[in-house]
């Protein structure tokens, strides 16, 4: 295992932590993994979350179900589409962040939280009309923003390899998860849980005590005017250009 954070770049102040999660996976499942072969992303970024944060800055950990279900959309942080460069062209949201439902919905739902966007008004045209001279411009900025903020970019599984097996691999992750929880205890991070299966998290042993945040899952159109959301994620900020 400790070959798989090499070959991720995990900072090391992670081992201590890693090291115990990725042991609780099954034995027969860490191969597979240390094969590289059949799942997404790639093997290299399966733990990219952990290679670009200290556990140091963890304030919070935001869950949502798996990674997305394309390769180069895939790279190792929930949310994070490596498919997506540009967020904003000018007709409003770039084509590539509209095919990403989740994406958009939560770059709507900042925008509202930031008080640029109406809720009564979330199209195109009104996005297009935004002055974007303060707002950062691609999804790399938008990861540096997140964990700026201390956030954790995690799935409840690290791996997708079809759709019919999502629920499979959520359940081989769950061991993993548990332990991560147990090793993340004393630097008392807040745990954002999108959608229902990271709301399952209530009912993990090592989840108790921990501050937790539910929120439905951003594919759905009513997270973009969620007040839970906006209170959230608005004072983070995340779509301002670094000061």
């Amino acid at each position: 295992m400790k070959r798989l954070l090499r070959l991720n770049g995990v900072d090391p102040a992670w081992e201590p932590i890693l090291l115990p999660a990725l042991e609780a996976l099954e034995e027969g499942y860490r191969e597979w993994l240390l094969e590289g072969e059949g799942y997404i992303p790639v093997r290299e970024r399966v733990l990219a979350a952990f290679s670009s944060m200290k556990p140091a800055d963890l304030r919070y950990i935001l869950f949502g179900q798996d990674p997305y279900p394309r390769k180069e959309s895939a790279i190792g942080y929930a949310f994070i589409d490596g498919r997506v460069g540009e967020i904003f062209s000018p007709k409003g949201l770039s084509r590539e962040v509209n095919r990403a439902t989740s994406l958009r919905n939560f770059i709507k739902m900042a925008l509202a939280a930031e008080g640029l966007l109406d809720c009564d008004d979330t199209s195109q045209d009104a996005i297009a009309s935004l002055s974007k001279e303060e707002l950062i411009s691609t999804m790399e900025e938008l990861r540096h923003n997140f964990e700026r903020r201390g956030v954790l970019l995690l799935n409840m599984a690290l791996v997708f390899a079809s759709k019919e097996e999502s629920r499979a691999h959520i359940r081989q992750w769950r061991a993993f998860v548990g332990k991560l929880l147990e090793g993340v205890r004393e630097l008392g991070p807040t745990l954002i849980l999108f959608g229902a299966h990271a709301k399952e998290l209530r009912k993990f042993p090592a989840a108790e005590g921990f501050g937790t945040i539910e929120l439905e899952h951003p594919y759905n159109y009513s997270f973009v005017c969620n007040p839970e959301a906006q209170a959230l994620f608005g004072p983070m900020h995340l779509l301002r250009k670094r000061g």
